[in-house]
Parts: structure tokens; C-alpha cells; sequence
């Protein structure tokens, strides 16, 4: 046997190929790639939401290309992923605030990075994977914590101005956001904010009103409500892209044995790697 260098020990998967997340309603794979669009979950508890915040987490964790920064305001949701986590966020908002902070500079840091390129002749408007650049995943589970429960009304603004900021912007540079919340009403979604989301996850809403907030106005009278979904079917949403028309999908369930299985060999497999978010 001949040392030649490292041996493999997960396939080359990286944040910029599909996620698969389900099937749709015909039994045929859904594949979504949230690195230039972001993606918006929301619907009733247990509609299924952490299933589709899993399956991307889990998709993330074994690319090696990617950091993880994961908002768990409830602590156990995202939880099996913390050892992986270049920052795990729990309800201290001063430390959410930070993070959030910290992200930002390192999207100015990106773009004056592809400005620069100018100057040797390569005009970029976004990072590819022939860059070499790190994917910065950020996966916030329950928006409505940071944005109307936890610290004060000014942090809480603070908070959404970063994260607007950083849905806005993050898309071009490899920097992708994540967000689910139980609470999909204008307050916690206002439009300005849903609309920077290019896909959207509609899951079990209590009301047309809170499944038109998440999709987009109008859909529920088109046909698309969520709160036409069964309480006992958990992982059914409409799943809505960029330009197109919702679409029903079951989004792929993982135990919790499956996600701390995943979640152990992510550690094992990233082990020689370490370093910060920037």
C-alpha cells in the first residue's frame, strides 16, 4: 500500500450542487439549491419545518466547502449540529446581534474582493465554485424569537435590519440564509423581508392569510393554501421558486438517530479542518 496523499472519505458534495429535500406529489425527487436564492420555511408547529432545516443542514455539514452558522432559539432543534457549527446562537441577543454583525463584514470584505477583480479584467457580479471561496450557510429556526421575543425592541430591530441586509446580499456572495418560523404573520414576515427569499415553504397554516404571508399574496385564492393541508400529513408544504408556481412536495423525514449519525461523521470527516466564519 502506497501513501499517496488523503483518502476520501465522503463524496465531493458541496453547497453549490441540488439539495434534495423530497418528492413532490407525483413520488418524483425535488431538488432545490438555496447558494443564490435563500429560502423561507413557515406553517404551524410540527408541521414539519425542522425536517426541511435538517435535510439542508445535513446536505451542508457534509460539504467541505461550507460553514454552518445555526440560530436555535429553542435549543434542541438545530442542536445535533452544534459540534459542526462554526457559531451556535442560542437566546442571547447581544451574541446574535454580533454574529450577524461579524456576517456582514465578511459580505463587504466579498464584495470588495469581487470589485477588485475589475482591476484584472474579470467582471463578476457573484462567487462561483471555481473560486475556491467557503459557502457561509446561515439557518435560523424561529425568526420570531430574535425579531419579537428575545431583548429589546431596539435590538430586535437591529436584528432584522442585519438580516434583511444579509438575505439581500449574501445570495452573490456564497453567504445563503435559511429561516423558518411557526409565526407567519406581518410582523414577523413583512413583505419587505419575504420577497428577498427566492424560495419559499409554505407548510400547515392556520389561515389563508398566514399561508399568503409566506407564499406571497394571492396564491391561497389561486388554489395554493396551505391550510389546506392535512394536520396528520407532517412534511407536506407548497414549495414556491423563483418565477414559478408553488408546487406540492413531502419533504424527506431524518430520525434523530439519522441526523446524529450524519452529524458524527460530519465532525469526524471535518476534523483537520478549523477556523472561523470569515
Amino acid at each position: 500500500m502506497t501513501n499517496d496523499g488523503p483518502v476520501p472519505v465522503a463524496p465531493l458534495m458541496s453547497m453549490f450542487d441540488p439539495i434534495y429535500i423530497g418528492i413532490d406529489e407525483f413520488g418524483q425527487p425535488v431538488y432545490t439549491s438555496v447558494i443564490y436564492r435563500n429560502l423561507l420555511a413557515g406553517g404551524e408547529p410540527g408541521g414539519g419545518k425542522s425536517g426541511l432545516l435538517n435535510a439542508i443542514c445535513g446536505h451542508a455539514a457534509m460539504c467541505l466547502d461550507t460553514s454552518l452558522v445555526l440560530f436555535d432559539g429553542k435549543r434542541v432543534e438545530l442542536g445535533p449540529w452544534q459540534p459542526i457549527a462554526d457559531e451556535f446562537v442560542v437566546g442571547g441577543m447581544d451574541h446574535a446581534i454580533s454574529v450577524l454583525e461579524r456576517l456582514q463584514k465578511v459580505l463587504d470584505n466579498r464584495y470588495e474582493w469581487l470589485a477588485h477583480l475589475i482591476d484584472f479584467g474579470s467582471v463578476r457580479r457573484k462567487i462561483v465554485p471555481t473560486d475556491n471561496v467557503r459557502v457561509i450557510l446561515t439557518v435560523i429556526d424561529e425568526l420570531a424569537l430574535y425579531s419579537a421575543t428575545y431583548g429589546t425592541k431596539l435590538q430586535q430591530e437591529r436584528f432584522v435590519v442585519l438580516l434583511r441586509d444579509l438575505v439581500a446580499r449574501g445570495r452573490a456572495a456564497a453567504m445563503p440564509v435559511v429561516v423558518a418560523t411557526q409565526r407567519p404573520s406581518h410582523d414577523i414576515i413583512p413583505t419587505s423581508l419575504r420577497d428577498l427569499f427566492g424560495y419559499r415553504a409554505a407548510f400547515r397554516c392556520t389561515t389563508p392569510n398566514s399561508s399568503n404571508i409566506v407564499l406571497g399574496n394571492g396564491w391561497a385564492e389561486q388554489g395554493y393554501n396551505a391550510q389546506d393541508i392535512s394536520p396528520e400529513n407532517q412534511g407536506q408544504a407548497y414549495l414556491l421558486t423563483e418565477g414559478g408556481t408553488p408546487q406540492k412536495v413531502k419533504v424527506c423525514y431524518l430520525s434523530d438517530d439519522n441526523i446524529n449519525d450524519l452529524a458524527k461523521h460530519a465532525k469526524w470527516i471535518r476534523k483537520p479542518m478549523s477556523g472561523g466564519v470569515a
